[in-house]
């Protein structure tokens, strides 16, 4: 049994719009060897995510708020090195909240043991096959309750949410519209995922008329990653009784934005906006895992991974998540 050290980022201040570097610190702390129901865990891999923005407001709504100068957490990937659990061995792979750091002590309570189909694959355990791939499954079949023929409509739609929205769509027979940042993505989403109609919102001038030239019978399901003018649009384009599933609006993390000037539309269309956070639904990991990991497989579901190196440029990592600079998930690999 020996000591270890870690290298972890601390959150040093709380960013009042985008966040830069000096809003974080790198880190080396001690780590004892574990004790009782402990696990001495190394990282593979670590998630860095849209929602950990909102974490970092002191007066953080879904999520608790994180603590100054403590290390940040989230999904990682990690191997177990010592135990003193009777429940994991050296060796196990787990899922543990210890993201933001190389190594880290934990409760055997919590983790969850990964039994990969592929270890080629492992990071798909914090995308496709964890819980962005949840979120999006969760997302559309549970509150965009989407029907074969009907046309949804994805913002962020090459995103590690968005990506796994668009291709479980058109697993259910739907017309499938995206947004974009680029023309790559755009390529990525129309040759490998099938999507129908992508819209690169840089490029297409005013977004309701792009959005109305892409879906010509209207919107359904609109899958809501953005906000802002891409709300807007939806709800000009949505039809009678359309569904709006609210996962997050990343145009207005950093600063206020104003909202959509055509709110009484979701009165007269008689629409339906549902906002939802995936912690509450845990009762369907297990149809969720059963039912990816076999199209995973099939070749149904395809999956894009950023992958950066290294914890001392998770920070740079994360930031590029606001920039558009990611494509598909965002892992940082140790």
């Amino acid at each position: 049994m020996s000591n270890y050290t870690a290298k972890e980022i601390h959150l040093v201040s709380r960013p009042t719009a985008l966040p830069t570097t000096e809003n974080f610190k790198l880190v080396e702390t001690e780590l004892s060897p574990p004790g009782p129901g402990e696990v001495l865990i190394d990282q593979r891999f670590l998630s860095v995510d849209p929602y950990m923005r909102g974490r970092m407001r002191e007066d953080a709504v879904y999520a608790d708020a994180y603590q100054l100068n403590h290390a940040m957490y989230g999904g990682a990937i990690g191997e177990v090195i010592e135990s003193g659990s009777d429940k994991f061995k050296p060796g196990d792979i787990v899922l543990n909240g210890g993201a933001w750091r190389d190594r880290i002590l934990a409760k055997d309570k919590t983790l969850g043991l990964i039994q990969p189909f592929d270890p080629e694959q492992l990071s798909l355990y914090l995308g496709t096959l964890g819980m962005p791939g949840l979120t999006a499954y969760v997302g559309l079949l549970k509150f965009g309750e989407p029907k074969e023929g009907e046309t949804v409509f994805v913002s962020a739609a090459s995103g590690a949410v968005g990506a796994n929205v668009c291709q479980i769509a058109k697993l259910k027979g739907c017309r499938v519209v995206g947004s974009v940042g680029s023309d790559s993505k755009a390529k990525w989403l129309q040759e490998e995922c099938g999507v129908d109609a992508v819209i690169n919102y840089k490029t297409c001038g005013k977004l309701t008329p792009a959005l109305m030239q892409a879906a010509p019978e209207g919107i359904d399901v609109y899958f809501e990653n953005v906000g802002g003018e891409h709300l807007e649009a939806a709800i000009n384009v949505l039809n009678p009784f359309g569904r709006i599933t609210a996962c997050g609006m990343i145009s207005g993390y950093n600063e206020a934005q104003p909202g959509p000037r055509n709110m009484m539309l979701i009165v007269g269309k008689k629409l339906r906006i549902s906002g939802f956070i995936i912690s509450d639904h845990g009762d369907m990991q297990s149809q969720f895992l059963a039912d990816m990991e076999a199209w995973v497989r099939d070749g149904k579901i395809k999956s894009k991974e950023t992958i950066i190196e290294g914890v001392e440029n998770a920070i740079d990592a994360f930031l590029a998540l606001f920039s558009g600079d990611n494509f598909g998930k965002m892992i940082v690999k140790i």
